[in-house]
């Protein structure tokens, strides 16, 4: 995978539908990098996933989602990227624990 930094480009036009709410026009995949990350990890197809590996490379997708503690992601998601791209796995069940997930996945009483 690609282990630099993106160039400062438009989006597939593929992504549109994941930035509804968006002037998609004016992202570019350089400066507003860490928004895309979180919308594509959380809401994005397989293909947008792909695309977000191919652009930026695991290393940026695994030290985006551990610097901000695996938020905007389910437990379901931060096991995926646990065993795609080898996040910490004593740091995956850290975050699934924490209570304010918990109550978001409507997990509390379990």
């Amino acid at each position: 995978m690609h282990s630099g930094t993106a160039p400062s480009t438009a989006l597939p036009e593929s992504l549109r539908p994941l930035f509804w709410d968006c002037d998609f026009t004016m992202l570019d995949a350089a400066v507003q990098r860490d928004f895309i990350f979180g919308r594509v990890l959380a809401s994005g197809p397989l293909d947008a996933l792909r695309w977000l590996r191919r652009t930026y490379g695991d290393d940026m997708i695994r030290d985006w989602i551990i610097r901000h503690r695996g938020r905007q992601l389910s437990s379901h998601q931060l096991r995926f990227w646990e065993t795609i791209i080898g996040l910490p796995a004593v740091d995956v069940r850290d975050w699934i624990a924490e209570p304010e997930r918990r109550v978001w996945e409507g997990t509390l009483g379990r």
